[in-house]
């Protein structure tokens, strides 16, 4: 299922109209009409608009899963060090300073890289 496919399956299932969305988002009816008629995904950086819009996490709207628990967030970062290489524990440094706005944005950027084709 394509990002726009799983977008007007939440519309749906929240009863949000095209209208209704687009004043939420400032983003334009026909932008919006056109995800769904020429099958296009929303740009990179509509993806948090909508999210915020529609009260759902990023990894709703680009995977179709709702953000799990995570239970290794409540172990200290140093304890995690043996576990993960170096550059995904300096990652995770930095993730401990971010606001929850900043960690979905940061989520939903890493899940558009996994979509990514190489």
């Amino acid at each position: 299922m394509t990002i726009s496919e799983r977008l007007f399956k939440i519309m749906e299932k929240e009863r949000v109209s095209v209208s209704e969305l687009s004043t939420r988002t400032g983003i334009s009816k026909q932008t919006i009409y056109d995800w769904r008629k020429k099958n296009t995904n929303p740009g990179a950086d509509k993806i948090m608009i909508l999210c915020e819009a529609l009260r759902i996490t990023p990894q709703e709207l680009l995977a179709g899963k709702p953000e799990e628990e995570d239970d290794t967030a409540k172990v200290p970062i140093e304890d995690m060090q043996a576990d993960i290489d170096g550059i995904a524990y300096d990652m995770a440094k930095q993730v401990i300073g971010m606001t929850e706005s900043q960690k979905k944005r940061m989520l939903a950027y890493m899940a558009m890289l996994m979509n990514i084709k190489d």
